[in-house]
């Protein structure tokens, strides 16, 4: 089960690294578009899932998942414990 942290905006942040762990690296309207949110929201979540290390940025306007991001979702971390 998956333990998101305070810190978190779900679901959405737990849609957007689903996203993401479709092995490509996605900008954010391309997310945006495919969960039904705006460019802007989905960018200050990616900022904080950055900041916290479950994405992270490849290029300018581009984010992959990051190993924590792939524990996150099967439920092998608690997003409460990760650093920002």
């Amino acid at each position: 089960m998956r333990q998101p942290g305070d810190w978190m905006q779900n679901p959405t942040d737990d849609r957007i690294l689903e996203v993401l762990d479709s092995g490509l690296e996605l900008g954010p309207a391309a997310i945006a578009h495919n969960i039904d949110r705006t460019r802007s929201w989905v960018s200050q979540r990616l900022s904080a899932l950055v900041d916290h290390g479950l994405a992270a940025q490849t290029a300018p306007g581009y984010y992959e998942i990051t190993e924590d991001g792939r524990r996150y979702l099967t439920g092998d971390i608690d997003a409460n414990h990760l650093d920002n």
